[in-house]
């Protein structure tokens, strides 16, 4: 454990009062979030209650040399709100408030606490909805933070195309506001995009200005069951090669099913299956799911079941939102190393094939989750950390992963962000060059490098 500087606990205790914690409990709780990496205790924890108090306690870490890492809800997954280099944790899920909502230009204004299900609680009256829904009910800040996707993402997008404008506190304590509630702007570097995705190394978020949608007319969901994988995603393909705006395709595989009836008490047949919703007006739902079925039933397709009602969708959707939990509970006592790449999706069905294939022959296994409506899929292994070797072993599935989605020009992950658990294939990605110009904003906006050390880009 790092000791603070006498001075800089007096301001910071006198800045937060009984909201500054130095309690191992507060630390213990800040050092990990969902991510399976080894654990870093930061030193202190400040719980945050606006803009003014974040850029304050900026100052004071820049003037005493000390690290930072912004936590939000704790759901990320490859150690983003790890403290690597000790220092403080700043704790932004106090300002969860709702600023402004201007219905007739479909956005809002938040703070980054808010999680997802809460802002869309608050627009439930308002008619509008916000889209991006990643599984975990994360904070806006944080799903800014990582480049968050997710289920809508097919006909929605990330959050890199529904964020407006940020304000942010940069590593010196200024406040600076990037983007407008313009729908477009050609005036100058777009400082958004560069801080949606940067994982807090650039600068920390503490208002978002976001682009809501009108709730659709109609919705309606569906589950349908596939004799093989290939019949599935050559449904999937085929959907979006037609144009048909569908909302939402996620694919299980039959292994994912059976967990998933054993742990939400289901009786889903235990097929690879499609989980699918449609948005639009009565009409255009109709044409859809007209569409959806004929295409489905030329790959085997069949046994459709149905969902329109709210409580029904919701029912529906619940089942594979408790996936990842669905997993652990079939294995008590280990902890799930979760993973993800994005292909093409023309490449999707060859790329899980060959993942499944491999881990035939392993001691481990997992089933596979997509949005493949994108080509994004994820793996869950199941692992018992004291076992060196199911953790090795995840390891090199992990890379033949990752190695597998680069061959096939994807990436080595689709929504989860780097953090420090996939640091090391950012280069075999992207290359040396652009790995330096990476680093080369880092240093230029950071040149302390106090800003989540070790994240995204190791300087």
């Amino acid at each position: 454990m790092r000791v603070l500087p006498d001075a800089m606990l007096t301001s910071l205790r006198a800045l937060l009062g009984d909201r500054f914690s130095t309690a191992e409990a507060v630390r213990e709780q800040h050092a990990k979030g969902e991510s399976w990496h080894t654990p870093g205790l930061p030193d202190a924890v400040c719980f945050v209650e606006s803009t003014d108090e974040v850029a304050a306690i900026v100052r004071l870490c820049d003037q005493y040399d000390v690290p930072l890492v912004p936590f939000g809800a704790g759901s990320c997954i490859e150690g983003q709100t790890v403290a690597l280099k000790g220092g403080l944790s700043i704790d932004m899920m106090r300002m969860n408030a709702v600023l402004e909502v201007n219905e007739g230009d479909l956005d809002c204004r938040v703070q980054p606490g808010i999680t997802r299900k809460q802002l869309n609680q608050h627009l439930r009256d308002t008619g509008l909805f916000f889209p991006v829904d990643p599984g975990a009910d994360a904070s806006i800040g944080g799903m800014c933070a990582t480049r968050a996707s997710g289920t809508n993402a097919v006909r929605y997008g990330t959050m890199r195309e529904n964020v407006l404008g940020l304000t942010v506190v940069t590593p010196q304590g200024e406040v600076i506001k990037t983007g407008t509630r313009a729908r477009k702007s050609a005036a100058g570097y777009d400082l958004t995009r560069l801080y949606v995705g940067s994982e807090g190394t650039l600068g920390i978020i503490t208002e978002v200005t976001l682009r809501l949608y009108g709730m659709p007319e109609a919705m309606s969901a569906a589950v349908v069951n596939f004799p093989s994988l290939d019949g599935a995603v050559q449904s999937v393909i085929e959907t979006i090669q037609m144009g048909v705006p569908v909302a939402r395709i996620e694919l299980l595989d039959a292994y994912f099913m059976r967990l998933i009836n054993a742990y939400s008490k289901t009786d889903y047949p235990e097929r690879d299956t499609l989980f699918l919703e449609f948005h639009g007006s009565e009409s255009a739902v109709t044409d859809q799911v007209h569409t959806f079925r004929d295409i489905a039933g030329s790959h085997g397709g069949g046994d459709f079941q149905w969902a329109e009602r709210e409580e029904d969708r919701n029912r529906l959707w619940d089942a594979r939102h408790t996936a990842y939990y669905a997993a652990l509970a079939q294995y008590p006592g280990k902890q799930g190393l979760t993973t993800d790449v994005c292909v093409p999706i023309s490449r999707l069905a060859d790329s899980i094939s060959a993942i499944q294939c491999e881990m035939q022959n392993s001691l481990l296994n997992s089933p596979v989750l997509g949005h493949v409506g994108d080509g994004n899929f994820h793996l869950i292994f199941c692992v018992d950390t004291d076992v060196p070797e199911e953790v090795a072993e995840a390891r090199r599935l992990n890379a033949f992963l990752v190695n597998l989605a680069l061959e096939m020009d994807g990436t080595c992950t689709g929504e989860h962000g780097i953090g420090n658990g996939k640091l090391d294939y950012l280069r075999l990605e992207h290359g040396d060059g652009a790995v330096e110009v990476m680093k080369t904003i880092k240093r230029a906006l950071d040149p302390k490098n106090l800003f989540n050390p070790g994240k995204t880009v190791d300087c």
